[in-house]
C-alpha cells in the first residue's frame, strides 16, 4: 500500500510479458495487488500502462494473452474513470483481441475444461470487451466497434 504507483505500477506491467516462473507470477501478483490498493492513484499511470500491455497481448502467447486480459478486466474495474481513460488507447489494445476475438476451441462432443479455468482466449476477449463496454462512458461501444467489427453491445440488447 505504501509503494509509490507512479514508477511501480508500470513496471509490473511490463512484466506481463514473462513466462518463466518466478517472474511471471511475481509480476501477475504485483499488478493484481497494486489495483487492488492503488485506488485513486491508478488513473494518473494510465498513459504509462499502455505499452506495457500492448507488448504483452503482441507477444500472441496463450499463457500472456489469458493472463493480460485478465488484467485488462480488473484495471478498468479498480478505480473510477480508469475504464473512461483507457477508451483513446482502444487503438492500441483492440487490434490483437480482433485476431484472437473468435479464437476458441470446437471441442465437438469434449469437455473443455479451459473455460473452467479461464484460459479460452475467445471468451476471455468477449469478457474483456464486455467489461470495456460497461465501464468506458459513453464513447466505449463505438470506439470498440470501429476496431472490432464484429462486437456485439452487451448494453443495447
Amino acid at each position: 500500500e505504501k509503494l509509490a504507483s507512479h514508477p511501480s505500477l508500470p513496471l509490473f506491467f511490463a512484466g506481463l510479458c514473462e513466462m518463466e516462473h518466478p517472474y511471471e507470477f511475481f509480476a501477475r501478483q504485483g499488478v493484481h495487488d497494486m489495483l487492488e490498493h492503488g485506488g485513486s492513484k491508478i488513473l494518473p499511470v494510465i498513459p504509462q500502462l499502455i505499452i506495457p500491455i500492448k507488448n504483452a497481448l503482441s507477444m500472441r502467447e496463450k499463457k500472456v494473452l489469458c493472463t493480460t486480459l485478465k488484467i485488462l478486466q480488473h484495471l478498468v474495474v479498480s478505480a473510477d474513470l480508469v475504464g473512461e481513460a483507457l477508451v483513446p488507447y482502444y487503438r492500441q489494445i483492440l487490434p490483437v483481441m480482433n485476431i484472437f476475438k473468435n479464437n476458441n476451441l470446437n471441442s465437438g462432443d469434449g469437455i473443455d475444461y479451459s473455460q473452467q479455468k479461464r484460459e479460452n482466449v475467445g471468451d476471455l476477449i468477449q469478457e474483456t470487451l464486455e467489461c470495456f463496454e460497461r465501464h468506458g462512458g459513453d464513447d466505449a461501444f463505438i470506439n470498440i466497434k470501429y476496431m472490432i467489427p464484429t462486437y456485439e453491445s452487451c448494453m443495447l440488447n
